[in-house]
């Protein structure tokens, strides 16, 4: 009989993690408030830079998915792997610095991408230092995570510990990749993979992002705390393991879904699409697998507001991942994609599956690790009321929209011209829908508040224990029990199963990815594409800054409706020196791909700083500070530099000479603007001269007769 051991959970971590989620749960989702107030009245960007909508997207986006989700994350993790490994976490220097590390890169990224320091990579916006930043705290998350596995108590790895180590893996080889980029400066970097590559490389990690850090430990932390919240053992461990190698080996492969009909090859589109139509099964397996194993208990669900916030957790969690094998079906995503639905299906997702289940899982952990009760259920389940109608208010509008949108572009009148010539028209019907999902998002934050306020309570109700007492049996060698299958035999084995799962996860990825940076012919050259002037480089990278990308995209697909509306298709050859990529993911307005020589400078002009002056109706933010502003030179040259180590034909002499260059080409641009009015001291120097200069690029290159090289 093995010797009974003493030790202590520590609960310090947790609550830290814990309050850390609350706090950012309610910035993140107030920023997302703000920015949905700002489509329906453009006057709350108030002409200030820092806080236009397109500065504030990706701060809401990095704050719900890294700060609310993500210390979420280490708060279930941190709980339930000391209690399923009857181990206290390996070192607790480790827990802090991980907890107050990932504080910092949360705090820095609050600061860097209002002032519109970004990647403009979607969920990957942070410039390089807070990159290796969060490579250096996920190392330390990663070794905690691992020496507790090693020291563990119990031989058998339950099924939430091979979510999470799935998670570590995964996300640690997606962040490396998708993050590989050449530093400008210190807050500055350009992308290794350009245009058609760096579009796959970013889907790639953008829906695992998705995948294996809003998904996999979410996974872990419903086959953990479903069962305790409904004392009943999890309904299937076979489905388990179905559920576990399926979904993280098919998963992987789902990223090109995001690209359809663009100008990635066809048969990464095609792969893509097929291993997400596979995703349903090991999906809804997971599901089932949760919700049965509340069979006998439903009656506790009408009165136990904690396994109302599991279960439509878990419901929501089968409805996203129904609906994403479905817009990833060519012809419903060809309804779906640059639309409002894909940002409903999005907060299905957030709202219901992370939110829900996080919320539900603090009710139930708060209570234990103050040894006290929770201070109100009534208060809970208004909670869970003002939450589910939160999300029903948010995303039904927006699949209205969605579909309101697409049908709308793709009009035609009996004479066979587009119904909806301009694409404001579009705009404007869906504004009310807009003002529907404010509704929407302001319950589910007033429910949040409610959370806090009941869980205040409950801590004043309670005496916190820091540091938990528990006894468990010494390790003992695994003496193998008859009926053991090999699953038994590896769940023994932490480092082999932990190879075995990076090498499941790991196939998808080389199989799509090593083809495309390798075989040249998937991305055709086309003779006329060149690299953008020193000015036009200066005002794609203001656009970037100002987060344009979130609301144009610049791929026009091959519908009749969008060769009408913007122009010839887009191709992939035209994108060989964009660095990074700007597709876009909505169109919130028009395509920019063909925008160059379409409209005078002056009406560029005009549109940035006062946009209604042009477009009645626009709820574009303005942009004044463009034409106060000087354009910041100084590394200009550096940039270029940095461009050529990456491919780039510019000539020899090119980065010498960029400045001069630039000054040139700005003094075309600011005559054009004096010729038709615009009158401005030292016009030339002024940023939205570098703006304009490259939005009259764009398309340009291409012509009707253009040749195409291998």
């Amino acid at each position: 009989m093995s010797k009974i051991e003493h030790f202590n959970y520590d609960n310090a971590i947790v609550r830290k993690f814990a309050i850390a989620s609350i706090v950012f749960g309610i910035v993140g989702m107030l920023v997302g408030l703000i920015i949905a107030l700002q489509l329906v009245f453009p006057s709350l960007n108030f002409e200030i830079p820092w806080l236009t909508y397109g500065r504030l997207r990706p701060l809401h986006t990095n704050a719900v998915i890294f700060a609310f989700v993500g210390n979420g994350i280490f708060m279930g993790v941190y709980y339930s792997l000391q209690r399923l490994l009857k181990a206290p976490m390996f070192n607790k220097a480790l827990s802090n610095i991980h907890f107050w590390g990932w504080q910092l890169i949360i705090v820095a990224a609050a600061i860097t991408l209002p002032l519109g320091y970004t990647s403009s990579h979607e969920y990957a916006e942070l410039e390089w230092p807070i990159d290796i930043a969060i490579a250096l705290v996920w190392v330390v998350f990663g070794i905690n995570m691992f020496g507790t596995i090693l020291k563990r108590r119990e031989n058998h790895m339950y099924v939430a510990i091979w979510f999470y180590i799935a998670t570590w893996i995964t996300v640690t080889i997606l962040h490396i990749f998708n993050n590989l980029e050449l530093p400008v400066s210190m807050m500055k970097s350009y992308p290794v993979f350009a245009g058609v590559q760096d579009a796959l490389v970013q889907w790639w990690y953008g829906h695992n992002a998705v995948a294996f850090f809003l998904t996999t430990p979410y996974l872990g932390l419903m086959y953990y705390f479903l069962p305790k919240a409904a004392n009943r053992p999890i309904f299937s461990y076979r489905l388990s393991i179905i559920h576990f190698w399926a979904l993280i080996f098919i998963y992987i492969w789902a990223g090109p879904h995001h690209l359809l009909y663009t100008s990635l090859p066809d048969w990464a589109q095609s792969l893509g699409m097929a291993f997400s139509l596979m995703l349903i099964a090991p999906s809804w397996g997971g599901m089932l697998n949760g919700l049965l194993t509340l069979r006998g208990a439903w009656d506790r669900v009408r009165t136990d507001p904690i396994l109302k916030f599991m279960v439509v957790a878990v419901t929501a969690y089968g409805m996203s991942t129904f609906e994403g094998p479905m817009m990833s079906i060519k012809s419903f995503n060809a309804i779906t994609h640059y639309t409002d639905w894909t940002i409903g299906h999005v907060h299905i997702g957030a709202l219901g599956w992370n939110g829900m289940l996080t919320f539900g899982v603090m009710y139930w952990l708060i209570p234990r690790i103050y040894r006290t009760s929770l201070y109100s259920l009534r208060l809970a389940n208004i909670h869970f009321w003002l939450g589910t109608l939160g999300i029903v208010f948010y995303a039904v509008p927006l699949y209205w929209a969605g579909v309101t949108q697409q049908l709308m572009w793709k009009q035609f009148t009996p004479e066979g011209f587009l119904q909806y010539g301009n694409f404001l028209e579009t705009v404007t019907q869906i504004i009310p829908m807009y003002g529907i999902r404010i509704v929407g998002g302001t319950l589910f934050i007033t429910g949040l508040l409610v959370m806090v306020y009941n869980l205040m309570k409950t801590v004043k109700l309670g005496s916190f224990e820091s540091s938990e007492p528990a006894e468990a049996p010494a390790r003992l060698a695994y003496v193998p029990h008859k009926g053991d299958n090999w699953h038994r035999w590896i769940e023994r084995r932490s480092v082999l199963f932990s190879i075995a799962a990076l090498v499941a996860v790991a196939i998808g990825g080389l199989v799509e990815l090593v083809p495309m940076m390798m075989v040249e012919s998937n991305v055709p050259k086309i003779a006329t594409v060149k690299p953008y002037t020193a000015l036009e480089l200066e005002g794609r990278d203001i656009y970037i800054r100002e987060g344009c990308v979130g609301c144009h995209s610049q791929m026009i697909r091959p519908f009749r409706s969008e060769t009408e509306r913007y122009g010839e298709f887009s191709k992939s050859g035209e994108y060989i020196y964009d660095r990074p990529f700007l597709w876009g993911s909505k169109r919130t307005g028009p395509d920019l791909h063909r925008v160059g020589t379409k409209y005078p400078d002056s009406w560029h002009y005009n549109h940035m700083v006062d946009p209604e002056s042009m477009s009645p109706g626009s709820i574009m933010p303005p942009y004044p500070w463009l034409a106060t502003d000087d354009l910041d030179v100084s590394l200009t040259q550096a940039k270029i530099e940095a461009l050529v180590t990456l491919g780039t034909p510019y000539p020899d002499t090119y980065a010498n000479n960029a400045v001069r260059d630039l000054e040139r080409q700005a003094e075309v641009v600011a005559d054009n603007l004096k010729r038709d009015g615009v009158n401005i001291n030292n016009l030339e120097k002024k940023e939205i001269v570098a703006l304009i200069s490259y939005l009259q690029r764009l398309g340009t290159d291409i012509k009707k007769n253009n040749t195409v090289s291998n």
